[in-house]
C-alpha cells in the first residue's frame, strides 16, 4: 500500500524553474528518507538529491548543487524538489524513492523537459 506519486514536471525553457512534489502514503513519511533520481534516455539512473528523515541532512549531486534544493513537508507526507536555473541536460524523468524499515519504494516518475 506504499504510495509515491510525483507531480510539477513538464517542459520548461533553458534557465526556468520548476517544483516537483511527491505525495507518500502507505507507510511512516517522517522516519524515512527520501531521494530523488533522474534518468536520461540512454543514460544510467543517477540520484539527484536525498533528505534524510528528521530533516538532519540533505546531499545532491555535484551536476545540481547550488541549483536544486530538496525539502519536505511531514505535516503534508510529501517531499519537493525545487529546480533553478534549468539546463537541456536537466531533461530527465524524475523519480521520488523512500527507504522505510530497509526497504526502498518508488515513484512511477515526472518527465521534466528543458528545452527551448
Amino acid at each position: 500500500q506504499v504510495q509515491l506519486v510525483e507531480s510539477g514536471g513538464g517542459l520548461v525553457q533553458p534557465g526556468g524553474s520548476l517544483r516537483l512534489s511527491c505525495a507518500a502514503s502507505g507507510f511512516t513519511f517522517s522516519m524515512s528518507t527520501m531521494y530523488w533520481y533522474r534518468q536520461a534516455p540512454g543514460k544510467e539512473r543517477e540520484m539527484v538529491a536525498v533528505i534524510t528523515h528528521s530533516i538532519v541532512s540533505t546531499n545532491y549531486a555535484a551536476s545540481v548543487k547550488g541549483r536544486f534544493t530538496v525539502s519536505r513537508d511531514n505535516a503534508k507526507n510529501t517531499v519537493y524538489l525545487q529546480m533553478n536555473s534549468l539546463r537541456p541536460e536537466d531533461t530527465a524523468v524524475y523519480y521520488c524513492s523512500a527507504l522505510f524499515r530497509g526497504n526502498y519504494y518508488w515513484g512511477r516518475g515526472t518527465q521534466v523537459t528543458v528545452s527551448s
